[in-house]
């Protein structure tokens, strides 16, 4: 089954199909490109005139290898044109009608050792395999889009394909300069499998009304460092493309978190499919624009939420990381902080760790010295919380737990001023059940910072069904002075992040458990596939496996969604004591320091 790959067809001419003529005709084969629309041919001729003229003006070809390319480049408009090539990828619209049409086409045209590849994200390659009369020659080939820009390209085997033909195209896919991730024939494979639940708990959280389409997106690129929020990203692939993968995810797992949110369905049938139509959850500039322009749902600029309380000084309890790096903002945004702990030792040893963290700074030329000894001049280190009498805020930073961090608000209650400010950092437990550990609950209010504060622009603002307005507009005001980004949302587990990004961390778990792809493999096709700056099984070991099984627990008591359960190799690894980096174990090993 040694097959050259020299001349490859190309089965459709839309936008991956195009791109990826592209990268291969840039790669030396002869390519084929058939689409039954001359318009669509036309279209994919002049996309790689365009495209190629770009690399030249950039200088990452020559003018040369630009005509070169054109030249091994041809369309036509039957599939009588693919004789000759040994390896045929289609890239036909998401429908086991068209693509086993197709693929019936090809059997009677192509050679008996010629390879058929399916660009599907969504349907089984087994089932198109066994409509073809050479099942072991057919397997997938999934390109991620732009095809000339993306790294990924998930190897899809049936129980059918012969080793040897995959072996063949993984060797072409690095030969593209592509990462290719073996894996096998399931919906969504493992970066759109893993990709698309995230994406409909997103559109369910807008969809219930939780937080708005802005504030959804801003939270997980500002708080998981995305290229994109969920909800741009779902109008940039298409809204119907979406609901189709996740219908095919949902006949094959039965999971409630791959049941496509209601409102994919009602958009789709009005048309509102995202870019491509000009409108999905945003408004664009016209049919496939790029430019949100405003539109009813766009927040009116400036609004907010009333007036709210003066601000002049701030007290911080906790000793930790999460302490000292709010007390660090909260004072280098010019305000008055006392840090307060539980002895005067350990609050002298978060201001100690507040002025590593500013020689830093100014070391790296970020700061000035004299800004360094301004900011910690503001701040007070104290061994009782009897320091925060007079502060206008209070933000707790202690540990996870409801009972410690009820009876803090229990002392704060007693000790601070009436009209005081309070809030609590929480990432996971009831805001209203702390609030209630006091007198005052109106006064009560989330502000979930994310670790290393100093640097993570993102601030959940959590109100309650008992917050008052004017402490949501003083959050929100203090969140602009410390040149924080504050997204607005609920009392309810994981807030906006934890309750999108522990699910898809989970669910990650369970394809290794269930020994579909590998760490490595999962770890890469969530880089290079979905642009994340880290693999989920990275991003485990860096939070922390116990930390993880913590939040995971809180999502399925409040959600009670099977789907949200643990999965059993966390609870595992937890229990042997493998957390993470933090240990030297969890889903890797690591060099002990």
């Amino acid at each position: 089954m040694d097959t050259p790959l020299s001349t490859i067809a190309v089965v459709g001419l839309g936008t991956m199909g195009t791109g990826i003529a592209e990268v291969l005709a840039l790669a030396g084969r002869e390519v084929i490109g058939i689409d039954i629309s001359e318009a669509a041919a036309l279209g994919a001729v002049a996309s790689l005139e365009a495209s190629t003229a770009r690399a030249v003006g950039r200088g990452r070809i020559t003018e040369e290898e630009r005509a070169a390319a054109l030249a091994r480049f041809r369309t036509a408009d039957t599939l009588q044109a693919a004789a000759d090539a040994e390896l045929v990828i289609e890239v036909v619209p998401e429908s086991y009608e068209i693509k086993q049409q197709v693929f019936r086409e090809l059997d009677a045209v192509v050679s008996p050792t010629t390879i058929l590849a399916t660009g599907t994200n969504a349907l089984s390659v087994t089932r198109l395999a066994a409509e073809s009369q050479r099942p072991e020659r057919v397997l997938g080939l999934h390109f991620f889009n732009p095809a000339p820009a993306m790294k990924l390209v998930e190897v899809v085997s049936s129980v059918l394909t012969a080793p040897p033909a995959v072996e063949t195209v993984t060797a072409l896919a690095r030969e593209l300069d592509k990462e290719p991730v073996a894996v096998g024939d399931r919906p969504g494979f493992v970066a759109d499998g893993l990709l698309f639940g995230y994406l409909n708990q997103a559109a369910a959280m807008y969809e219930a009304n939780y937080a708005s389409r802005e504030d959804i997106d801003a939270a997980m690129k500002l708080g998981c460092g995305l290229p994109m929020g969920p909800l741009a990203l779902l109008d940039l692939i298409g809204i119907d493309t979406a609901r189709t993968v996740l219908e095919a995810m949902y006949a094959e797992s039965h999971d409630r978190l791959h049941a496509p949110a209601p409102i994919l369905g009602q958009l789709s049938s009005a048309g509102l499919t995202g870019r491509k139509a000009g409108r999905g959850f945003y408004t664009y500039d016209a049919p496939g624009g790029q430019d949100v322009v405003p539109d009813a749902l766009t927040p009116a600029a400036g609004a907010e939420a009333g007036a709210g309380r003066a601000v002049a000084s701030v007290g911080v309890a906790g000793s930790g990381t999460m302490a000292s790096g709010i007390a660090e903002v909260f004072a280098k945004a010019g305000y008055g902080v006392v840090l307060a702990a539980r002895t005067q030792e350990k609050a002298d040893l978060a201001k100690g760790r507040i002025a590593t963290s500013l020689e830093r700074s100014v070391s790296k030329g970020r700061l000035s010295a004299e800004a360094r000894d301004e900011t910690l001049a503001r701040i007070t280190a104290a061994g009782s919380l009897d320091a925060f009498a007079e502060v206008d805020l209070a933000v707790e930073a202690v540990a996870e737990d409801l009972e410690i961090k009820q009876q803090l608000f229990a002392a704060l209650d007693k000790v601070c001023r009436p009209g005081a400010v309070l809030a609590t950092t929480t990432s996971s437990l009831p805001v209203v059940a702390v609030a209630r550990a006091t007198a005052r609950p109106e006064d009560v209010i989330g502000m979930h910072f994310f670790n290393p504060a100093p640097a993570m622009k993102l601030v959940e603002v959590v109100r309650t069904v008992l917050t008052a307005d004017d402490v949501h507009a003083t959050v929100r005001a203090v969140c602009a002075k410390i040149r924080k980004h504050p997204v607005d949302c609920g009392d309810r587990a994981g807030f906006i992040v934890n309750a999108l990004l522990f699910p898809y961390l989970n669910n990650a778990i369970k394809m290794v458990e269930q020994h579909y792809a590998s760490l490595d493999d999962i770890d890469a096709a969530m880089k290079l596939g979905g642009g994340y700056p880290m693999g989920p099984f990275e991003l485990l070991d860096v939070v922390g496996l116990d930390v993880s099984l913590a939040i995971e627990k809180v999502l399925h008591k409040e959600f009670r969604d099977p789907g949200l359960a643990p999965a059993p190799l966390l609870e595992h690894l937890v229990a042997a004591g493998c957390l993470g980096r933090k240990t030297g174990r969890g889903f890797r090993e690591y060099a002990r320091r």
